[in-house]
């Protein structure tokens, strides 16, 4: 049995993502997610990688696209309104191909708003700030572990997508402490091995082939669109490839509650308490926000009467649940904003209030 260890989740973050053989880090401090730079100046080095404390999230995000343009596994993290900077960049990153893990440790706004959790940056992460046709694949874990195991898969799908990926967590994850066991540690590239992973590099021809150029300007229309499109066919592939989901208790079920990250977790209690009661819920968990996992809501079954989306935001998510219904139930939604965690009683009221049921 694997031994396991008390770690604060952003550590855990950061450790995850050195052990996935991440050995470039380009940050600047923002709450609640400083600890992970912290944590990546001082023990990045240790295993032969380069910490760089950047003068802004914009100087940041450009960093961490030349240091993987250039062959570097990067890694790189903020939270919400340092992401909304990084936004110009992640449109760039996306046009040229290149592989990136991206780290949100989202908290309440708009604007500078708070430092408490929040979820209402899933449009800035699903449908993106930046300009042009373009994607980043969205992971919501719902733990500390699931994090972490998440954060080697992360690169995995970066690498072979040739495309950022988003682990969007909130600072009740990114604060929090659990007990988890880490992944092996996977070793690093060597020079030799960036030239053959990754051939598309910037990383000197020694006079042994043709120079590489990484670019985002087509100033001929039908260069772009043909750049586009082969674009697309990967976001299509995506979209039947990487959607997971997580469900409970959708048999029989009154009322089905669809919740992701530690919104979720809170809405199992919630899923409890309606059941001493008497009444059935139902849970989806998406676990991908982007590809969103439509197809599971079909296994809905004709016993529910409402979908509740419960979410830190003002509804958000809730435009994608609607989709995955295709109008078979009424959706309504359970939220509370401004840092102020939801709890299961009022999730279980909203779902009485939603069913007329009265307490």
């Amino acid at each position: 049995m694997k031994n396991k260890v008390l770690m604060k989740g952003n550590e855990a973050f950061a450790e995850a993502a050195i052990r996935s053989g991440c050995r470039y880090y380009f940050g600047y401090p923002i709450t609640p997610q400083n600890e992970i730079t912290e944590y990546m100046s001082r023990e990045l080095e240790k295993h032969g990688g380069s910490f760089v404390q950047a003068e802004s999230e914009i100087a940041a995000i450009n960093m961490a696209y030349g240091g993987a343009a250039a062959g570097g596994k990067v890694f790189i993290s903020s939270s919400s309104p340092g992401i909304a900077l990084m936004q110009e960049g992640f449109s760039f990153l996306c046009s040229t191909e290149i592989p990136l893990v991206i780290l949100n440790v989202s908290r309440g706004g708009p604007g500078v708003g708070t430092i408490q959790p929040g979820q209402a940056d899933y449009y800035q992460a699903t449908r993106g700030g930046g300009n042009g046709d373009y994607h980043l694949f969205v992971f919501a874990p719902s733990s500390i572990q699931e994090a972490v195991d998440m954060m080697a898969k992360a690169f995995e799908i970066a690498e072979e997508y040739r495309n950022p990926v988003m682990i969007y967590v909130d600072g009740v994850l990114g604060q929090m402490m659990e007990p988890v066991v880490l992944t092996e540690p996977l070793p690093p590239f060597s020079g030799e091995e960036i030239v053959r992973i990754r051939p598309w590099a910037l990383t000197g021809t020694e006079g042994k082939r043709e120079h590489n150029v990484i670019k985002s300007l087509y100033l001929k229309p039908e260069e772009l669109e043909a750049r586009i499109m082969d674009m697309d066919q990967k976001y299509q592939r995506a979209r039947k490839e990487l959607p997971l989901y997580k469900t409970e208790g959708l048999e029989a079920a009154e009322v089905v509650f669809v919740a992701y990250g530690s919104t979720a977790r809170i809405t199992e209690e919630a899923v409890e308490l309606l059941a001493e009661e008497g009444i059935q819920a139902g849970l989806i968990r998406p676990v991908s926000l982007w590809p969103f996992p439509y197809d599971v809501f079909d296994q809905i079954p004709d016993t529910v009467k409402v979908v509740i989306s419960v979410e830190l935001s003002r509804g958000q998510m809730i435009d994608d649940v609607r989709i995955g219904c295709r109008g078979r139930f009424p959706v309504t939604l359970s939220s509370r904003v401004g840092g102020i965690l939801i709890t299961p009683p009022e999730i279980a009221a909203d779902a009485r209030k939603a069913l007329g049921v009265t307490a």
